[in-house]
This record gives C-alpha cells, sequence and structure tokens, in this order.
C-alpha cells in the first residue's frame, strides 16, 4: 500500500472541509473522478470549488451541479486584473445567482509577482468589492505582500457590508488575522502551514479563536509536506488537520470536526446536504 492509501485510510475518521481548491484545472483532467473519490475516502465532506478564469469564468459550477458536497466560488484573481472586462463583471454578477455559488472570488492583490499592475488590482479589487456588496456574498481573499493596501480597502470598502469571508491560504501575521477576524473573517491555512519553516503560521493558527479557523489544500497548488513537491489534491487536507491539531492541544479529529462546523455554520450548510439552506441578508 502507498503513502497515498496509508494517508486515506488513517484519516477515515476525520470530518474534513477543503474550503479552498480549484478542482476545475487540467492538472486533474487525468483522473479527476479517482482523486474525488480519494478526497471523499479521506473524509473530505464539502469542497469549496474555485473557478474565475477569463474565458471560463463559470468553471467550478459544473462541479457544484454534478456532486452534491462540491460548492462553486468565482472571482478575478488578482493577477488577471489587467484582464477584466464590464462584460466579465457581468457574468460573474449572473453566476451569482447560482443556488450553489457560495462566495466571490477569489480576489484581492498580489504584490509578490505583479502579473497586474498594482493600481488596476486594486481598482479590480474594488470594484469586486462593490459587486459582492450588492449581490450579499462572502468574498474569499487572496492577499500576497500586500497586506497594508488590502487591510486599508477594507475598511473602506468592505467592512460595513457586514459580510465577511474567507482569508484563504492565509500568510500573514497575527495582528493582520486578528483585524480580519473583527470584520467577519474566517481565516484558512493551507498545506505551506505543514512547511518545517512555517512555524509562524502554526503560532498564529494556535492563537486564533478556534471558532475562526478553517483548512484548505488550495490544490493542485501547495501540497502538504508529506507531499511536497507533488500535485495537491482535496485529499490531502487531512494533512493540514494532522499538523494544526496539536498546536491546539487537539486531537486531528477535534480540529476536523471544529474547521468544517465553522465552515457549515459561516455559509449556512445543513450537516446532511450540499445545499445553501438560505441566502444572506
Amino acid at each position: 500500500m502507498g503513502k497515498m492509501e496509508n494517508s486515506a485510510s488513517s484519516a477515515a475518521q476525520l470530518e474534513l472541509i477543503d474550503s479552498h481548491a480549484h478542482v476545475d484545472m487540467s492538472e486533474f483532467d487525468s483522473d479527476r473522478a479517482e482523486m474525488l473519490a480519494r478526497a471523499q475516502a479521506a473524509g473530505v465532506r464539502h469542497i469549496l470549488a474555485i473557478g474565475g478564469a477569463p474565458g471560463a469564468l463559470g468553471s467550478s459550477l459544473p462541479f457544484a451541479e454534478r456532486y452534491e458536497w462540491i460548492h462553486a466560488a468565482a472571482g478575478i484573481h488578482p493577477h488577471e486584473a489587467r484582464l477584466a472586462t464590464p462584460a466579465y463583471y457581468d457574468e460573474l454578477a449572473n453566476l451569482a445567482k447560482h443556488p450553489k455559488f457560495l462566495a466571490w472570488g477569489e480576489i484581492g492583490l498580489d504584490y509578490h509577482y505583479d502579473h497586474s499592475p498594482r493600481e488596476v488590482q486594486q481598482r479590480v479589487f474594488i470594484e469586486q468589492l462593490e459587486l459582492a456588496r450588492r449581490i450579499r456574498k462572502p468574498v474569499v481573499i487572496h492577499c500576497r505582500e500586500a497586506w497594508p493596501d488590502c487591510l486599508a480597502l477594507f475598511d473602506r470598502h468592505w467592512r460595513s457590508s457586514g459580510l465577511g469571508g474567507i482569508f484563504h491560504c492565509f500568510s500573514g501575521t497575527l495582528e493582520q488575522a486578528r483585524r480580519g477576524i473583527e470584520m467577519g473573517f474566517l481565516i484558512s491555512f493551507a498545506g505551506n502551514a505543514t512547511y518545517p519553516k512555517a512555524q509562524n503560521l502554526r503560532d498564529v493558527a494556535a492563537t486564533l479563536p478556534l471558532e475562526s479557523i478553517l483548512i484548505e489544500t488550495d490544490s493542485p497548488f501547495l501540497a502538504p509536506q508529506p507531499f511536497r513537491g507533488r500535485r495537491n489534491e482535496p485529499a490531502y487536507v487531512a494533512e493540514v488537520a494532522r499538523t494544526l491539531a496539536p498546536v491546539r492541544n487537539l486531537a486531528p479529529q477535534e480540529l476536523a470536526a471544529a474547521t468544517s462546523a465553522n465552515f457549515r455554520r459561516f455559509f449556512r450548510l445543513s450537516e446532511t446536504d450540499g445545499n445553501c439552506l438560505q441566502t444572506r441578508r
């Protein structure tokens, strides 16, 4: 039995939710059905599938329609902000009417790569925050090396909405996480929190209120330490739970159950099916 089979077997008692995965990407084209089966075998009860690349804005929705346990989100990533057009915004607003569409994103700022000019990233970020506010959807946030600007824009354009969202693949400081929580955000930790040099992220996870934490894979990116260098997939979210549990003096089952409850509570999901019980007011 290989490492993946061992991992799935040992995770069988975990109740997991992968709060951020790109299951639509071409990296999964050769074995997508098997990948999703492995996720369920590992204990994954829900996946929030992230779409939104220009030209394929609704790429996550077919999976949400086919699988009751998969939900969808979409938005224009800061890398592609330079490509944003009014037609893209109109399409996203229409997609957001779908009952399985839970959040607008991932959106935000990325000053590490600067694939789009920073002023363009900021403008597109603001425009999407305003659209998400209008349709009453929380946001999924990508922020890399841009925390001062990101938080300042939240203060001006989002805090008063009361909608909150998710800080996906969190890489900031404890103070930045706390500012997000004050604005109604959940803090989601990904595979990078398992890396030996990421003690700072584990320290943040140890300190935050348990009810404010989620876990994710960001697959196919950022495989956790036991699988580092390989394609990531939703089943591996179990490794994030196993890594964060001891820093909070919890069993992995407790950490997994708590983060799953946080996700269901935030999105008002039933414990027995994949449908959203009510819309946000």
